[in-house]
């Protein structure tokens, strides 16, 4: 597909903040798609990543960034959640936060002009469209550009804005749910990737509670062109998450796994702690994306330094109990090895 470097149609998820390198090139190398998480960088440590990635595989790779959100004036909201915030601050020996302004920065267009100078061959887009010009520069520049959907809707804007394809992302998935189109629905994989793909006429990539290869040919089956996985990867020992995150995921079950907005203002699937649990009431006040998202950064990662575990964003999807621990290129393999043995029992099984 798209003239890549791969011989598994399974591709990494781009796991903002949890990537590094090692994990995007370990992937690559085995044969799939690693993808490099670029949301949280800056335009600089963007090309640093890259960089470092080339110097690791000379196979394939993507990149994923995040669409820029209009954020309204969200003052009042942005008071409350410091003040809710506050007693979690004091309990990690934090100093209260007491900003009265805040300016969230994106380097989205310093990225593009990475992506664009790197030749990147694979730029994935979250969180809504990329610009025409954008679109257009990157395709002409010799990068596939794709976009990701929640709805069937959402995956015809994606063909329709000239996008070479869609990720289909299922309620399942863990981490931040990519819809840009209000209101938000929550729809599992199983039933959205064929509809999307009786819809669009461009590739489609599955993604949403995919862990193993039985997982993959399912996907297949039902249309897609290749499958992206994130928690299977997350929890591998190339990943940069949290040894306490990774170990949460690997004990956990399908219950654990829910949404919550209380660490971003944005719809998030995570395992369950006291922080997401406590936050639950206060949902409805807090600011939006990325605002609140900034205001719980200092927390999460003072609680990381300090090993509380309570107060992490453990995204996960909704199959945890299917995690187990390898590498990258161990979990590739075995992926290989499902996907050829539960084809070839649907067929036995066809034939009676």
């Amino acid at each position: 597909m798209f003239g890549l470097t791969i011989h598994l149609p399974v591709w990494q998820a781009p796991m903002a903040g949890v990537t590094t390198p090692e994990l995007v090139a370990a992937v690559s190398n085995a044969g799939g798609l690693g993808n490099i998480g670029a949301g949280y960088l800056s335009g600089e440590q963007t090309e640093q990543f890259i960089h470092q990635v080339k110097k690791l595989t000379d196979a394939s790779f993507g990149i994923n960034l995040f669409v820029p959100e209009q954020v309204e004036d969200a003052s009042e909201k942005v008071k409350y959640a410091q003040s809710v915030l506050a007693s979690y601050r004091q309990e990690l020996g934090m100093e209260p936060d007491t900003l009265e302004t805040m300016t969230v920065q994106s380097a989205y267009w310093e990225q593009i002009e990475v992506v664009l100078k790197e030749k990147v061959p694979i730029c994935s887009f979250t969180f809504g469209l990329p610009e025409e010009e954008v679109i257009q520069r990157l395709k002409a520049n010799g990068t596939t550009v794709i976009g990701t959907a929640t709805t069937v809707d959402e995956a015809v804007a994606v063909e329709n804005a000239g996008m070479d394809a869609v990720i289909v992302q299922g309620s399942e998935a863990g981490g931040h749910r990519g819809s840009f189109q209000e209101p938000e629905r929550l729809i599992g994989l199983m039933s959205l990737l064929p509809q999307v793909v009786q819809e669009v006429q461009i590739p489609v990539i599955a993604a949403g509670g995919i862990m193993n290869g039985h997982g993959v040919a399912a996907a297949l089956c039902l249309g897609a062109s290749a499958v992206q996985m994130g928690t299977a990867f997350l929890v591998t020992e190339e990943s940069g998450a949290h040894p306490l995150h990774k170990e949460v995921i690997l004990t956990a079950n399908e219950k654990d796994a829910v949404l919550t907005k209380a660490f971003s203002g944005k719809s998030a699937r995570g395992i369950a702690n006291r922080f997401l649990n406590e936050m639950q009431e206060h949902e409805a006040g807090l600011p939006p994306y990325p605002v609140q998202n900034t205001l719980t950064a200092e927390i999460r990662k003072h609680a990381a330094k300090l090993n509380k575990v309570d107060y992490l964003s453990l995204w996960s999807g909704q199959s945890p109990r299917l995690s187990k621990r390898q590498t990258a290129e161990q979990l590739i393999s075995l992926i290989e090895k499902e996907v050829e043995e539960a084809l070839q029992a649907s067929v036995e099984r066809l034939r009676g």
